[in-house]
């Protein structure tokens, strides 16, 4: 199986349509998305629709669950909680259902998803050191976890001094964001994985940032949020 990955989207409609433009020239079997459809910027309910449409599996993120329930939201910055509030407000009582059904953990075909950690995936940790990411091992079956929630793409293993993805080995995979990259890098995160070869191959897609960060201020979301897409952290 071939798979194509994404994270993080954020209610960012034209880094959404850039990344599906780009997985539409590959074959792949099916697009698995680590949560975080919405929040941070002005179109939550358009990425919904073609996460709905697209995706054969989506897990739930923190900011998914902050718009559907108000669960969380004292824990987001400010100008998230913000954004949050207006989503909340522009998706419909049938999209709020979807995002309110979504699994925190979700096993296919050989691969685990999840959000932010297998650990405690309703908690919303980041894997930020080596410790906690070898933790990690032992909440998951699979040769393969995907996850999200940093915005910040790489891959672990859980031997020391393999570098990179190959078979017989354990791996936990950031597949990075689409909507709000944090390294640097304004360009949108896709991944793509072979479940036989274990080839994983992570791709950044130039995107229209100027056209969402006229809808962010369009629709009176703070400027921050703009200007963070525009410098990509």
């Amino acid at each position: 199986m071939r798979f194509a990955l994404i994270s993080d989207i954020h209610s960012n409609l034209p880094a959404l349509e850039a990344v599906l433009e780009e997985i539409g020239r590959e074959k792949v079997d099916d697009i698995l998305c680590m949560g975080d459809v919405v929040g941070y910027c002005a179109d939550p309910g358009a990425c919904i629709d073609l996460v709905r449409e697209y995706c054969s599996v989506t897990v739930m993120g923190n900011h998914d669950l902050a718009v559907c329930r108000g669960t969380g939201l004292s824990h987001l910055p400010s100008d998230g909680q913000i954004a949050a509030e207006h989503n909340a407000e522009m998706i419909s009582e049938e999209q709020r259902v979807w995002l309110d059904g979504l699994p925190f953990v979700q096993v296919h075909d050989s691969v685990t998803c999840v959000h932010a950690s297998p650990q405690a995936p309703e908690r919303w940790m980041r894997i930020e050191s080596f410790f906690l990411a070898q933790e990690q091992f032992r909440h998951f079956d699979t040769d393969v976890c995907f996850v999200g929630h940093t915005h910040l793409s790489g891959v672990m293993s859980e031997q020391i001094g393999v570098l990179r993805t190959r078979p017989g080995h354990r791996f936990i995979i950031n597949v990075g964001s689409v909507g709000q990259p944090r390294d640097g890098d304004p360009r949108a995160c896709v991944g793509f994985f072979d479940t036989e070869t274990f080839d994983f191959d992570l791709r950044r897609i130039p995107y229209n940032v100027d056209r969402t960060s006229q809808r962010i201020r369009e629709d009176g979301l703070p400027g921050s949020l703009a200007k963070r897409l525009e410098k990509g952290h």
